[in-house]
């Protein structure tokens, strides 16, 4: 019996991409809403001149010019949801401002429409690199109340392969 909501995390990368594949194979879900949350770009270079200490610079804003980061987000749903409805799902697309991390958007998503389960790919970094940098998936995991499919990585072709 398919649950009637899943949520997809889809950022464009390779695991993002295996993530739908794995929905697709696994899940069943009469409705897939394929997530994309995105930062504008003036936010991205605030923090980033305030994170290197150079003088932030007086923004200027053109509400008619479109944000080339929610540009690039409507693109990169669209790539999610054609990939989640060629793994048979029946996706939609939603993109979300992230306007503190991009955990909190998926999972403030999941909560406003009352998901059944999340999707999310992983790094799969282990050892000190996944103390130092938490993944999305992991915070996800960490501070949602719901279910949670985390799609690892694919392995690496060893030289026997």
């Amino acid at each position: 019996m398919p649950c009637d909501l899943m949520l997809i995390a889809y950022d464009g990368s390779e695991n993002a991409r295996r993530a739908v594949e794995y929905a697709g194979r696994f899940l069943a879900a009469n409705r897939a809403v394929v997530l994309t949350a995105w930062e504008p770009m003036l936010r991205q270079a605030a923090r980033l001149s305030g994170i290197s200490g150079v003088m932030q610079p007086d923004w200027v804003t053109d509400e008619e010019i479109e944000d080339i980061a929610f540009t690039d987000a409507k693109t990169v749903n669209a790539e999610g949801v054609k990939l989640a409805k060629l793994a048979g799902l029946n996706a939609e697309a939603r993109t979300v401002e992230c306007t503190t991390t991009i955990w909190t958007a998926i999972v403030e998503v999941a909560d406003e429409l009352d998901v059944d389960i999340i999707v999310a790919g992983t790094r799969g970094a282990t050892g000190i690199r996944a103390l130092m940098h938490s993944s999305v998936a992991d915070a996800v995991l960490k501070h949602c109340h719901r279910p949670v499919l985390m799609v690892p990585p694919g392995r690496e072709p060893g030289p026997k392969d």
